[in-house]
């Protein structure tokens, strides 16, 4: 009994050694530890099934804190409009995200999860969050510290709501202003865009100064991963199609599209996310070419011949520096796909998977943006792991990627999000940073129907002035696209200041305004007034397959449907696999039902016309009024050819300015067609698109500041000259690249 209790004995001490010794081993816990060291430890640890759940990003609406423990998922995000509650408060973000987060943190070795979300100017998807002047706005400021600034106010907010990964900032050259994009874009000029990319270290926090350069970095517990997309020739593309193929040889490619991508690696940016066009044909989803070869492998060859060339110019003793600080220019970061890019490889979309997943993966993408089909994308790749279609090396070196920006960020250290950051949402020394942004991006187009007649600024203190324009009283039209939802919403969507509100605080407080969205020649000719301000422009819009069938409803369908509706009220199921022309019967019908192909369970469709359950359905496609709109598609829902302003814009700034001295404020993504209603204005003011703090407008318009916003894109007479940039050949612009007037 003596010695089996001896023996026990003995093998407890052993088990509590082992476990003590293998705690110590733990390296890739310990942040003394160099990195290098801490990444290869966890990864001698990961089995294939946690590796490629690091791989992994779904959208938060498919995840719950099992799934991300059960699957080892390795980054979650909120896509537009994809948010806890409506109007949710930071706190109640930060404790969703940590609830996710704790999940990830009961896996074996306890991997934290990152968390992403389009920040694309401001925390921008968040309820009560500062929205800043779209890029197209801050590319006119010609103002990199500002911007840096705006970047560290955007990490701020961002990490309000205890997110910690931000995919900004763009970094396209937009080269056709028919793009629906093109808002998301600083500049048609690369040179500006490359500037602007001190964004990044605004957002992650400066590289130190014995840091080497090339190395994904994030400075701390205020600052957030961030994400230079999208790679590349996105604003390229053939007449501006979203999505669309840009058609360039190499060396326009390196010298427009690429540029910025340099400045973003040196400056330590620690992902880059795959666009969904293509170049010359091919899927940038797929090209291995430009994300392996040139990106990962390319810039590599160069450095080691620079070395070659170079190494043996140095003594013996410096040669281990000089090799360091070439290696430093590497991109080291993650490479992360669009949202289900890679099922765009394939037409159909989704096609064949396993196909998509062997040549995005096999091509160097490192994170692949699932969106929710994790089961799919998790069988495929394993399986073409283990039938040695993906090397396992290929694997290793995506999860190498993400574990390094991970290690870099301090989450090993710091996984969980603190509450008291929830005070940085909307900040107001955010705000008087967004309106400082405003005013600086204004552009003075014209000012005065003559040389020696000049309107602004305005007095602030007359009898009656009139403000007018779909614009004016309006925050959701007045931030754009990216704006609480995808493609933005027009209302008063948010907290900010409209500039109508902010006339009216600027104004003497003697001053008459009078507010009228769309005045009549009647009433302009009924009132008098000083002057009138209009504002108008674009209506929120954000990013392009499209069917050209004839999609008519077949005969007897449309028969049936007049002969009955025009005789009593009536309900139209209609059972299809795609959207159809409908509008020439809407008139008619009392209540429109799409069943789609429901299968042969009916009584699925009679549980919800007779009310024992809910309509909950929404349109998962976009549905057209007729088919000479196709292809039109929510993605490219900016796409325009024509670039005119929507009516009733163009019929207020006629009515108005045809009656009174009137300053036009124009709000817009990009250039538009305004040439015919000059000689009616008097000054015309390129807003862009402003974002909540309206203020910043009112501030130059009544002479406080001074306009310093340069053009930083070309504004075009006709859509006929376009693409049209600065250096063509054929430039003859309305208002060329860097045109702005000052007071």
């Amino acid at each position: 009994m003596a010695m089996l209790f001896l023996r026990a004995f003995t093998i407890l001490v052993m088990c509590c050694c082992a476990t003590i010794a293998d705690s110590e081993t733990m390296k890739y816990k310990d942040p003394k530890q160099p990195l290098r060291i801490r990444i290869n430890d966890l990864m001698l640890r990961m089995t294939l099934e946690e590796k490629i759940g690091q791989m992994i990003q779904i959208d938060r609406k498919y995840a719950t804190p099992d799934v991300m423990k059960d699957y080892f998922i390795g980054s979650l995000l909120s896509g537009g409009g994809s948010v806890p509650t409506q109007e949710a408060s930071p706190e109640t973000w930060i404790n969703m995200v940590n609830e996710f987060q704790r999940g990830s943190l009961s896996t074996r070795l306890g991997i934290p999860m990152i968390y992403g979300i389009d920040a694309v100017h401001g925390n921008s998807n968040v309820f009560g969050a500062t929205i800043f002047p779209h890029n197209v706005a801050l590319g006119v400021t010609r103002d990199p510290e500002l911007v840096k600034k705006i970047g560290a106010a955007t990490a701020l907010e961002v990490r309000a709501t205890g997110i910690n990964y931000a995919f900004a900032p763009c970094v396209a050259v937009c080269r056709d202003p028919r793009w629906g994009r093109c808002f998301e874009s600083f500049s048609e000029d690369p040179n500006i865009v490359r500037a602007m990319t001190e964004m990044i270290p605004g957002i992650q926090g400066d590289l130190p100064s014995n840091g080497r350069k090339g190395i994904p970095f994030v400075g701390g517990p205020d600052k957030v991963a961030a994400c230079a997309k999208h790679f590349v020739g996105d604003g390229g593309t053939t007449r501006g199609i979203n999505e669309n193929n840009t058609v360039t040889d190499f060396h326009s490619l390196l010298s427009v599209h690429m540029r910025p991508y340099y400045d973003a690696i040196r400056k330590g940016v620690s992902t880059i996310m795959v666009s969904y066009s293509s170049w010359n044909g091919v899927k940038m989803h797929e090209n291995k070419d430009l994300i392996t070869g040139f990106l990962k492998n390319k810039l590599n060859f160069r450095v080691k011949f620079v070395l070659l060339l170079l190494l043996f110019r140095f003594p013996f003793h410096y040669r281990d520096k000089v090799f360091t600080c070439f290696c430093s220019m590497l991109f080291q970061g993650f490479v992360i796909s669009d949202f289900q890019g890679i099922d765009k490889i394939t037409n159909p979309v989704h096609a064949n998977y396993t196909y998509s997943i062997e040549q995005s993966v096999g091509a160097g993408i490192d994170m692949i943006m699932v969106g929710y089909n994790y089961f799919e994308f998790i069988d495929g790749l394993t399986s073409l792991v283990n039938n040695n279609v993906i090397p396992i090396s290929r694997i290793n070196d995506a999860v190498r990627r993400i574990l390094r920006v991970k290690f870099t960020m301090g989450l090993f250290e710091n996984p969980l999000s603190d509450l008291s950051m929830a005070k940085y949402l909307g900040d107001q020394n955010h705000r008087d940073l967004a309106r400082e942004a405003v005013r600086k991006s204004l552009v003075l187009l014209k000012n005065g129907k003559s040389v020696d007649e000049s309107t602004l600024p305005l007095p602030k203190k007359t009898s009656r002035i009139l403000v007018a324009g779909s614009h004016a009283d309006n925050i959701g039209n007045q931030c754009g696209g990216w704006t609480i939802e995808w493609h933005g919403k027009s209302g008063n969507i948010t907290k900010g200041t409209t500039i109508l509100s902010a006339i009216k605080e600027t104004v003497d407080p003697a001053t008459e305004v009078v507010y009228e969205e769309n005045p009549t020649p009647e009433f302009m000719k009924a009132n008098n007034f000083s002057y009138a301000i209009v504002v108008t422009g674009e209506l929120p819009y954000s990013e392009s397959s499209g069917d050209n069938e004839n999609l008519t409803i077949p005969e007897p369908g449309p028969t049936t449907i007049s002969d009955v509706c025009s005789s009593v009220k009536c309900v139209v199921v209609l059972i299809t696999g795609r959207p159809v022309v409908i509008e020439p019967y809407l008139p008619e019908i009392n209540a429109l039902v799409a069943a789609w192909l429901p299968g042969t369970e009916g009584k699925g469709v009679t549980d919800v016309l007779f009310g024992d359950y809910g309509f909950t359905g929404t349109l998962a496609r976009t549905w057209f009024k007729t088919v000479d709109q196709l292809p039109m598609n929510v993605e490219s829902s900016g796409d325009n050819e024509n670039l005119t302003i929507p009516e009733p814009g163009p019929t207020t700034i006629s009515d108005v300015c045809s009656s009174v001295k009137c300053v036009v404020v124009l709000i817009t993504g990009r250039p538009v067609v305004i040439e015919p209603y000059l000689p009616e204005i008097n000054a015309l003011v390129a807003a862009w698109l402003p974002g909540t703090e309206g203020k910043g407008v009112t501030d130059v318009l009544f002479g406080d500041y001074g306009f310093t916003g340069t053009l930083a894109r070309t504004w075009f007479k006709t859509v006929d000259q376009l693409p049209m940039n600065v250096g063509d050949p054929h430039y003859d612009p309305l208002f060329p690249f860097g045109f702005g007037l000052t007071m």
